[in-house]
Order: structure tokens, then C-alpha cells, then sequence
């Protein structure tokens, strides 16, 4: 009498191995698209903090500028870490009859829509 009952194969079959390279495929293709999103991500913070540090600067110098209201509607590029980057200075009356809020917008590209970084400041008139 031959046990048949031995003979049962211990391996995985084709099936079983296509489905499991199938679901690393997908996990394989998810990361990397996470990656991918990360990198993007990270270079788009780089711009707008660099783009905030411009903006900083600028509004600290119409601060301190000695006419007062600041000049409306400046503009001017500057360099930061290897390339230029393109400001707007915006004056805006208040209710305050004594203050000026004044909006800086710092974008890329000189002919740019958005603005990368902005920043809004306060400033009132010197006591005389």
C-alpha cells in the first residue's frame, strides 16, 4: 500500500509568488511616489523661507526709514543665497491716522502672479 498523502508539494506556487510580487510592486510604487512628494515639498519650503528672511529684511529697512509714510509701491530685487528675488512694498492707510501698515510681497520671478513669501508690518509716526 503507497501513502499518497506524502507526496504533497511544500513550495509556494506561481500563483501564490506573482500575488506577492504584485503587492510589493504596489508598496514599492507607493514609496516612491512618497518620496518623490517629500523632495518636492522640501524645495518648496527652502523658497519660502528664504523668500520670508527677504521679506524681513525689507520691512526692517521701511522701518527705519527716515520719511515717514514709507514710500508706496517700491519695488526692488535683492540677493539671497545665489539668486535673486524680486520685492513689492505695499503702504496702507489704517484707521489710525498715525499708522501705516505696510505689506512686503517677495516672488521669484519678476513677472510672477503669487508671491512666495509676504509679511505686514506696523509702523506709526515718530513723535516730534
Amino acid at each position: 500500500m503507497i501513502n499518497t498523502a506524502k507526496s504533497k508539494s511544500l513550495g509556494f506556487t506561481l500563483i501564490e509568488v506573482m500575488l506577492a510580487l504584485g503587492v510589493f510592486s504596489i508598496a514599492g510604487v507607493a514609496l516612491l511616489s512618497t518620496a518623490s512628494n517629500n523632495a518636492r515639498n522640501i524645495g518648496h519650503l527652502e523658497d519660502k523661507m528664504f523668500a520670508n528672511w527677504v521679506a524681513s529684511n525689507q520691512l526692517v529697512a521701511a522701518s527705519i526709514a527716515p520719511t515717514w509714510p514709507p514710500k508706496n509701491n517700491a519695488k526692488g530685487e535683492v540677493e539671497m543665497v545665489g539668486r535673486d528675488w524680486f520685492w513689492t512694498q505695499k503702504v496702507l492707510k489704517t484707521t489710525d491716522n498715525d499708522m501705516r501698515a505696510i505689506v512686503m510681497e517677495v516672488r521669484l520671478n519678476k513677472d510672477d502672479e503669487l508671491a512666495v513669501g509676504s509679511f505686514t508690518t506696523y509702523v506709526s509716526k515718530a513723535e516730534q
